[in-house]
């Protein structure tokens, strides 16, 4: 689980970096068209930009979302009480014994359960 989460770390670590390398790498253009004209976006302009940039977006804010939960996920360990081995009515007759339900309570749960 631990290997998991490092594998989905680096993943969305170099997901999140993928832009600022491109963006590094693009050339704005020569001349009176450095900043300004045609291709002043610097990727060549076009509908890609409209549809590569929301997927990234989403991308990039989803990554580390997930990451956040499952790391907590793993580190919070399990937060079922019953083991795997328990049946309803030893979860019934532990919560009685802890006095979390009274006599009436555990009387009707327990004819509900069919014991």
């Amino acid at each position: 689980m631990r290997k998991l989460a490092i594998r989905f770390a680096a993943a969305g670590t170099a997901l999140c970096l993928m832009p600022a390398a491109a963006w590094a790498q693009a050339s704005p253009g020569a001349g009176q068209y450095a900043c300004w004209g045609p291709h002043m976006m610097g990727w060549g302009g076009g509908w890609s930009g409209m549809i590569f940039g929301p997927l990234m977006m989403i991308l990039v804010l989803a990554l580390p979302v997930a990451a956040v939960v499952l790391l907590i996920r793993w580190l919070g360990g399990s937060r079922g009480s019953a083991s795997p081995g328990q049946t309803p009515l030893d979860i019934l007759r532990e919560r009685y014994a802890r006095g979390e339900i009274d006599k009436e309570e555990f009387e009707e749960r327990r004819r509900t359960l069919g014991d």
